[in-house]
């Protein structure tokens, strides 16, 4: 049981950072844009349809938004199934808590990714 709970943090904290590379490489195209533009020669409008629409008809930008999508969604119900098992500490409450987060993360992943794999043949 030890074993698997060290799993499950360790797979914890590689989502947390990936959730922090990637999340900031999103953050600083969309947000600093006015500065990375002339370094990076990125658009200055991330934001106008066509740079959005650019950028769905990547595979290599879809698989990135997958990953990020399933880095934060494990990384954020993994904490919330931590704070709550602290709170109800009973074991049935853990295994109802467990099974409800798993099944609400899958499900979010599942409408984010056919969003992301949806909109990528969309132009």
């Amino acid at each position: 049981m030890r074993r698997r709970r060290l799993k499950y943090w360790l797979l914890n904290v590689i989502a947390g950072l990936v959730v922090l590379l990637l999340g900031g490489v999103h953050l600083a195209i969309f947000h600093l844009d006015d500065v990375l533009a002339p370094l990076l020669g990125i658009s200055t409008e991330p934001l106008a349809w066509a740079e959005v629409r650019a950028r769905g008809t990547r595979v290599g930008q879809v698989a990135v938004y997958v990953l990020l999508l399933a880095a934060a969604l494990f990384h954020g119900f993994y904490g919330l199934r931590t704070v709550l098992t602290e709170i109800w500490g009973g074991r049935r409450a853990a295994v109802a808590i467990g099974i409800g987060c798993w099944v609400l993360g899958l499900s979010l992943f599942a409408v984010g990714t056919f969003g992301a794999i949806y909109f990528h043949g969309v132009s």
